[in-house]
């Protein structure tokens, strides 16, 4: 399986690190966000990744070949001259992905889960993408049904709902910033240029079979802030 780490973002959340450096690169005990993601994946054996860059791809390109990818087959998406955000930034890439279902993960999420067993229920279930979701409280939530069926998306602080299909009893799920992605996507994407993978989710769900993958007894910190960076320090050494 091949995977995808988007690390385009500009970080605006951040800051003041990301005036002068890429968030995928912060630091959490001495590993940045982005080896810890490589890492990651090679714990199940994924070493062929494609890495999308915008905000300061220098720094990000150096520190790659400065520590040798460490040890994964990495291969640049360079989004310098515009970021495409989620969905462009998939769709950029869409030439590497030749081998089935592939993995994507957000450079500033950190997690323990288990990788393996999302990608089985992946492969059981045969939808056009699997989403790893929590329980956890915040302020965007996707919507599923009974079965894990996606069907809308929320955002509680400004009361916007996007639906999908219209269900009753539906639950709120956060989303954990990991995919897994069947390539019968591509010919169903129709946005274009630059757009979130959250609008070509919702699109598809109104007849086809989005499901998501529940790992709340996961360890997971979205580095999003740097508030966020001892937390991550406290479960990640």
């Amino acid at each position: 399986m091949k995977a995808m780490i988007f690390a385009a973002g500009l970080g605006t959340r951040f800051k003041p690190w990301t005036d002068k450096h890429p968030k995928a690169l912060v630091l959490i005990n001495g590993k940045s966000l982005l080896q810890r993601n490589i890492e990651y994946l090679q714990q199940y054996n994924i070493t062929d990744v494609i890495i999308n860059v915008h905000h300061f791809a220098e720094q990000i390109q150096e520190a790659l070949e400065r520590n040798r990818n460490w040890g994964s087959k990495v291969t640049i998406s360079d989004e310098t001259d515009e970021v495409l955000e989620t969905g462009g930034g998939l769709i950029k890439a869409k030439w590497f992905f030749d081998e089935g279902a592939f993995a994507v993960v957000n450079a500033d999420i950190l997690t323990d889960l288990n990788l393996a067993k999302m990608i089985n229920y992946h492969n059981e279930q045969k939808p056009i993408a699997t989403l790893a979701v929590t329980n956890r409280k915040t302020s965007r939530y996707f919507l599923f049904d009974e079965n894990e069926e996606l069907c809308g998306w929320v955002n509680t602080k400004t009361g916007e709902e996007k639906i999908s299909r219209k269900k009753s009893g539906l639950v709120q799920k956060a989303f954990s910033g990991i995919h897994i992605i069947d390539p019968r996507i591509f010919s169903l994407i129709k946005q274009e240029g630059k757009f979130s993978i959250v609008d070509t989710y919702l699109d598809i769900a109104k007849t086809g079979m989005i499901k998501g993958f529940e790992h709340s007894e996961s360890k997971l910190v979205d580095v999003g802030k740097p508030q966020a960076v001892a937390e991550a320090e406290k479960l990640f050494l």
